[in-house]
Order: C-alpha cells, then structure tokens, then sequence
C-alpha cells in the first residue's frame, strides 16, 4: 500500500490526527475559511513535573463575544495535516475545525494537544495511560493531571474565553477525553469520548475473549513507533511492504506469532511487543482500564460508538455503563447519554453514513447525528443554548433504519429469549427434542478459516456486514439457521452465547457469528421498479444474503477466567458462556437467522496451535489439527440467550 493510502486510512479508520477526519465533515467548506475567521497560536504548556505538552489554540478574530473551549487530546499530532504529513507552524492551517462545520461556523476556541511523548510534546508516552501509576518513571504523566494543568493555563493566559471546556475525540483520542475528566478541572462542562479505547484486553483493539485481534494491530503498529520527541520537522505513517494484497497468504506463510513479529523492523515491533507478550488479563492490562475509574465526573458526557466498529466496538458501551454505575443518583447528577449509529470506526466523523459495502441504511445517519446530537449536546453544556432535551439514548436500529430514543442501555424493553441450536443445521426458539447429540468439524490450523472472501491486508472495515455465504460452504464451519421469520425480530444488546463444546485438543477457539439471511428474492427490485421506487443498485445483488451482524471470537483457554488460563481434557465436554458486543439489529419478517461456528477467523485473529501453551511462544511445529465439537443434547443445550425488544411504543424517529 502506498504511503499516502495508509495514511489516509489511518487517520480515519484509527482516529489518528482527528482533525483529517473533520476537513471531510466539512470539505465544502473554502480551504482559506479557518485563517479568515481565526488566528492560530503554538504553545508549550508546562505541566506540573515541568514536561511541556505542544498546544495548537485556534481563536476566533471576532472579539465582540466570549468563546468555550472545544479540545483535542491526541498521540496523532496536533499540527495541520498537508497530504500524511502532520505539519507545525502558525503558518500551516487545517481545512476546517472541530467536528463538523456547524461548531466552526457558530465559533468556539479551538485547542488541539500532543499527548505526553509525541509529535512536539515532551515526556513519555505510554499505552493506555494508567491512571493510578505507584511505579510512574520520570517523563511519565497522568492525562487527568494534565488536562487539568492544561485548562489551568488557558483560562488565565487566552483572552476572550466565557470559563467552559468541553472536550472530545474518537479513538485514541477518546480514551484521552475519558481519562481526562476523572477528578477534573471544573471548568471542564462537556466532554464526548468517541468510539473511545477503554479496555485494550476485554473487546477493544488487542484481545478479544483472549485472542489476539493480529490483522489490525499488525498494521497499526507496523507504522505507529516510538518517536524523539520533540522536533519540528513533518512526520507521516511508514507503510509495512507485506510483498503481496493477500495478508491471508502473509500470514499463513509465517503461521507462529514468532515468525510473523520477525518480518517487522525492532522499531516496528517494539510497541506491538508487549502487547503481544501479556497474553492474559494480568496487571499489565487491568491497570489501563479506564473504566475502573470513571468516577467523580462533573462533566455532561455523550459516549458514541458504532455498531461495525473493527477497533473499539466495546469501548463505548463500557465508557456510558461505568459512568452511569458511578453517578450520583439524583436530579442533579450530570447528563450521561450514549449514541450508537451505523458506523465504522470513526464513520460518524468524516462519511454520509448511508450504507456500509452493500447494506444500506436509508439516510445520512451521520450528518444527522452531528446537526442534531453532537451540535445541540455542546451548544448546550458550553454555551446555555437552549433547545430539545437530549435523551439518554441515541440507538440506530439496522434492518429497520430508524433512530430510536431510549431511557437506558441496554433498553428495559429488551427479554432474554434464547435461541437453541438443534440437529441438522436447524436453529429454534424450542429446546431440541430429538436428533443427534453433537455437531462436529476438523479445525486445521494450516487451513484456517479467512475473515473476508477476497485479498487486502488490515482488517478492511466492511468486514463487519459482509457475506458469510463463503463461510457457510466450508466443512469446518457449522451453521444453523431458522425457519422464515413470520414476524420482525429486534435484538437489542449484548449476545451471550451458551455452549457445549469439546475438543481433541487442550485448547481451541470458537469463533460465533450472529448472521442476517435475507429471502433469495431480496429486494424484488423488477417489481419496485415498475412502482416507481428508487432502488439502490447494490441491492439488487442481495438476494440470499447472508449479512454478519456480529463475530467474536473466545479463546477457550480461558474459559473459567481471563487472568488463569485452563487447559481442556480432550474429549471433555466443557461449557462456554461469553457476550458477543452489543447489537442493534432488527431481523426482518421473511429472513431468516443464521448462527455459524467456527475455530478460525483468520488473519483477524491469530491461530491457536489447540495446544495449551503460551502461544506467543509457539512454533509451526506445535499447531496441530483437532476435532472440534458443539453438543445440542439434553442438558447440554448449546444457545444463544439474545436480548428480544418487546415493543412498548419506544420513541422513534426517522431523518
């Protein structure tokens, strides 16, 4: 991939300089608007130790009114973007500001800052800030600590300010706006983390149930290095030559963790490495869970988050429900609202958000989540603007494409209803009767099965609803699928497979995938058509489709606990009981609900040998074939518990 590709890619899919993203929200916008309407100063503000942090402050020209704060925290760089490259200087301007046109239009003081030991900031940086740190070294900082030494120094050194911060970010930088308003600055009104990084092991980029997410943090991580830190000069992302399009063949070629870290320079590897080294839930990754320590927060907060987020899917259900247990539970408690739209990581930001690869959504969910949710939620906290009262939930809900508004997350309309696998493929809302006890395939790991169907490296973001018919033709892939549904089914949550499983091995994966069939006729486009009806073109290609809704994967290892994995008796029948991300997902009436599983999702995850071992430290030599079973006999019902919405007129609108 060339450099300028990945850096494009980078920037959005990752959140990296978050202010790319935003020139798209706003790329009709005149290129010369921002340096017409504000004057940009650099500064180095001193935190408490004496690190200086470089701080890039955007001040409207029209002095005839006070101006809020509006922030960025970020370890991307805080300069302005020309091509990949993260210029500084006030003479380099960005094409826009904040997080769509509307806040650059209506005027706020705009601050960007690299984060402890990046771009133009000095100390060091860590990953994941530990917010309680006994063995902090010099350089090493606290991001609450610094975010309020920061606000700190710019109400009493920025003229024209009316004494309010709010702050936001996706990503990465919206781990920083979680962190940064723990015990905080009480000018500090607003804050919205966005598709923010909470828990690196439990669902976020790293460790999904244990596995390890290889495609993403692969590339990631082959361009996000160590820096000398500071320095002026421009910097970009370095591309990684994987020498073919096809990662499944990179990968496979290397097939050890080992082997794959060795095709990477040491500066490449040398952030990934501890990573990949700290396999279990130790104190490595217990200690950057922020969301332990979301508490004493003054600050209204809107979480957002996207349902087909590759990277940080959990972040932002972990953020909202850690907030909520921890707020005061009275009328004056601080707002704490959550949105969750149709969106890749960081699509709300820089995209239309109508459609996804071939599924679509019916209308530009992201513009309307910026004018209507985004905008009204700072104007409001930052400036006294009054308008609607923002609902504590902001839920798109796929299959029907329509917002919903709910008190709560997950909503209390939803029943735990579960959804048994039977013999012979067949997948029902009754416990099995009769029928074979087991399904059983052989997991090769030198065969896995792919993620997608067709050649890339990374994790390409469509990944999240694309076909699963390729999959359902493999025999190391069990499917189960229902009748025709006679009636819609809203799902509306987290998933939490149940299952029965066992194993030749002494451990296994088991990937689960919750599945959309759409009838083979879909969209009966000759007929709409002759109606008169605008059919998008991709649809008429849907006929038999079998959409993901949600995958994850469960390392079984780790069955019992995540910090002492437990190896497997082979042909021991064991039971597995995780949650699958929330979802937000009607299946319509005349589809169907398919759920497959599988021991591979490759290269997304990394292989297990199926032996118990430190896998890091495995060779080709240890991954084996095992044969894997998943057992629907009675007492060992294997199921998905899916959270059901019983309808009871919930607020509803559609843009």
């Amino acid at each position: 991939m060339k450099l300028k590709r990945l850096c494009q890619a980078m920037l959005l899919a990752l959140g990296a300089a978050t202010f790319a993203a935003q020139a798209l929200a706003a790329d009709e916008a005149p290129a010369n608007l921002v340096q017409e309407k504000y004057t940009k100063y650099e500064f180095r503000i001193p935190m408490r130790d004496g690190v200086k942090l470089m701080t890039v402050v955007y001040v409207p020209k029209d002095s005839s009114k006070t101006y809020p704060f509006l922030m960025v925290r970020s370890p991307y760089g805080s300069g302005s973007f020309a091509g990949a490259e993260n210029h500084y200087g006030v003479d380099f301007y960005p094409s826009s500001l904040g997080p769509g046109k509307e806040f650059q239009e209506a005027g706020y003081i705009f601050v960007n800052q690299d984060v402890r030991g990046r771009y133009m900031s000095e100390g060091k940086w860590q990953e994941a800030t530990p917010h309680q740190n006994p063995d902090k070294k010099p350089g090493e900082g606290i991001e609450s600590q610094d975010m309020y030494d920061t606000v700190e120094w710019l109400l009493k050194n920025i003229g024209g300010n009316n004494g309010k911060v709010g702050i936001w970010g996706i990503s990465y930088p919206g781990f920083y706006t979680s962190a940064s308003i723990i015990d905080s600055h009480p000018a500090i009104k607003a804050a919205s983390p966005q598709a923010p990084v909470t828990n690196l092991y439990k669902g976020d980029d790293s460790y999904h149930n244990g596995a390890f997410m290889l495609a993403a943090n692969f590339d990631f991580y082959a361009s996000f290095t160590e820096q000398k830190n500071p320095t002026p000069e421009p910097r970009g992302w370095r591309s990684f030559d994987y020498g073919t399009p096809d990662g499944y063949r990179f990968f496979l070629k290397q097939l050890s963790l080992g082997n794959i870290l060795a095709q990477m320079s040491p500066e490449q590897s040398e952030l990934l490495m501890p990573t990949i080294q700290h396999d279990t839930y130790d104190a490595f990754w217990q200690s950057r869970d922020i969301s332990r320590h979301l508490r004493n927060i003054s600050a209204a907060v809107l979480t957002v988050g996207g349902l087909f987020d590759a990277e940080d899917v959990a972040g932002p259900f972990y953020t909202y429900q850690a907030i909520r247990a921890n707020r005061p539970a009275n009328a004056k408690a601080p707002y704490n609202g959550l949105v969750i739209g149709p969106w890749v990581h960081g699509g709300w930001a820089g995209a239309d958000g109508k459609s996804l690869g071939l599924v679509q959504f019916g209308s530009k969910t992201s513009e309307y989540y910026r004018k209507n949710i985004l905008f009204p939620f700072f104007e409001q906290h930052l400036k006294g603007v009054q308008g609607k009262a923002l609902p504590e939930v902001h839920a798109f809900e796929t299959g029907t494409n329509v917002w919903r508004e709910y008190a709560s997350w997950p909503p209390k309309q939803a029943k735990q209803v579960s959804l048994y696998l039977q013999a012979d493929g067949k997948l029902s809302w009754q416990q099995p009767a009769t029928g074979a006890a087991f399904d059983e395939y052989i997991a090769d790991p030198k065969k896995p099965v792919p993620f997608i169907n067709y050649p890339a490296t990374g994790a390409p973001r469509e990944y999240m609803v694309s076909d699963q018919r390729f999959a359902s033709q493999r025999p190391d892939v069990l499917s189960y699928m229902t009748d025709v549904l006679e009636d819609d089914v809203t799902v509306a949550g987290p998933v939490q497979p149940q299952l029965f499983v066992s194993t030749t091995g002494t451990d296994a994966d088991f990937v689960v995938k919750l599945i959309d069939v759409y009838p083979d006729d879909y969209p009966d486009a000759p007929q709409r058509r002759k109606r008169g009806e605008d059919i998008p073109v991709p649809e008429t290609a849907m006929g038999g489709y079998q959409q993901l809704v949600r995958g994850e994967p469960f390392r079984g290892k780790f069955r019992n606990s995540f910090e002492k994995p437990e190896a497997f008796v082979p042909g021991e029948v064991s039971k597995l009981h995780f949650a699958l991300p929330d979802v937000n997902h009607t299946f319509r009436r005349g589809h169907r609900i398919m759920v497959q599983i599988q021991s591979s999702w490759f290269p997304l995850v990394d292989l297990n040998p199926q032996k118990f071992m430190h896998i890091p430290s495995a060779k080709p030599e240890d991954f084996v074939k095992a044969t894997q079973r998943v057992y629907h006999a009675p007492g060992q019902y294997s199921a998905l518990v899916l959270p059901v919405l019983q309808r009871s007129n919930p607020t509803q609108h559609q843009p």
